[in-house]
């Protein structure tokens, strides 16, 4: 296993996710306690030491279980991360409450590792609202030794992410994001990633392999890699890039079965970053995967726009939404745009096509933005 220097810590470059764990007759809520553990003790014999779960994950139930499998394990041989859930915000106002009642589902006495969670549109505003007190009472906890180490994980914008820094950015340690080489662009994962390393903030990975996509290639992609690669295994790519991005310290994989455990921890066993042609050829794969509308934010639509809508931000939760295929991202992201400004609110008076340089149709595309989301 390699690791990674953290402040005083050293860290396994791969976490064990809790996500995804194995499950009893494909029920989400359900989890397989028995596989779980069993992929648990061969992640601790083979150098994991850091955990990450959260409250929501598996209908709640994710922090129990971790927490009965790891209270076999001495509490200083492991390092265990969860989340205040500020995705729901019915949750704001109960930060001590959840805090309270996640320490005893997770069967400890501290948080080595916690965060805001899912910083993003839907609940920026509210993070950053005094009135709710969360920052103050997790900085509270963190002086009494029940949090040792504060940080943030964000699916919001750039600008989202920066205006929580500008909040609370001295305070943050570490910074959770949603990188791989195909949201390296896609979501603009190279500039959220290059504004946290501006802050000195170290950065955790989270959706390494995008849900699983990128575990399994097209035939046409999977032999480009083969041929600069011949022994390396195709979900293997997706995490030789993140080891190749500066200031990555930590990368979670939301593992399912044990074979998965197996061959991840294989994987960390050496460094080996991409080369320059490597790194060229998994951009440009992505590059090839993703076919959305092929806006420029020129924003010319947005001054023709009788309804003053946000085209292009609309555009690029639809391409977000089209590729996922679903998702929780657009839909997340739409809560947080004003009411008459939404995709639905297009009266398809097509002013914006006929100043569009791209010649996007775009009434159809918000048409088919609201088709989708039905």
């Amino acid at each position: 296993m390699i690791y990674r220097e953290f402040q005083d810590l050293k860290l396994s470059v791969l976490g064990m996710g809790t996500m995804r764990l194995p499950l009893i007759d494909g029920k989400d809520e359900c989890v397989d306690e028995a596989a779980a553990a069993e992929m648990t003790e061969y992640a601790m014999k083979h150098g994991v030491n850091y955990y990450d779960t959260a409250w929501g994950y598996h209908g709640g139930n994710s922090e129990t279980v971790m927490g009965k499998i790891l209270k076999n394990y001495p509490r200083n041989s492991f390092y265990l991360a969860t989340k205040f859930p500020g995705y729901d915000l019915a949750n704001m106002s109960k930060a001590e409450e959840i805090f309270e009642k996640q320490l005893k589902k997770c069967q400890v006495d501290y948080f080595d590792f916690y965060l805001f969670h899912n910083v993003c549109e839907m609940n920026i505003n509210e993070y950053l609202d005094e009135k709710y007190g969360i920052f103050e009472y997790l900085m509270k906890q963190k002086e009494r030794g029940r949090i040792k180490h504060l940080g943030f994980s964000a699916h919001g914008s750039y600008d989202v992410i920066k205006r929580f820094l500008d909040a609370y950015g001295k305070h943050m340690e570490f910074c959770q994001l949603q990188i791989n080489y195909v949201d390296w662009t896609f979501q603009q994962a190279k500039e959220k990633a290059e504004l946290i390393s501006e802050w000195n903030i170290p950065i955790w990975v989270m959706e390494p392999l995008r849900g699983g996509m990128l575990a399994s290639l097209s035939d046409e992609n999977r032999d480009r890699l083969k041929a600069l690669r011949p022994d390396e295994g195709i979900p293997a790519w997706a995490f030789r890039f993140l080891m190749s991005i500066p200031n990555v310290t930590m990368i979670l994989s939301g593992m399912s079965d044990y074979e998965q455990m197996k061959d991840n921890i294989h994987t960390f066993e050496t460094e080996n970053s991409l080369n320059q042609k490597e790194m060229e050829t998994v951009l440009d794969i992505a590059r090839r995967m993703v076919n959305g509308v092929p806006c420029t934010k020129c924003h010319y639509c947005t001054s023709h726009c009788p309804q003053g809508i946000d085209i292009p931000n609309l555009i690029e939760l639809y391409n977000e939404h089209t590729f996922t295929g679903g998702g929780f991202l657009a839909p997340m992201a739409l809560m947080a745009v004003p009411e008459g400004k939404k995709h639905t609110d297009c009266i398809g008076c097509r002013s914006c096509e006929a100043v569009c340089p791209q010649q996007i149709k775009i009434s159809e595309v918000l048409a088919d933005f609201a088709e989708k989301l039905k």
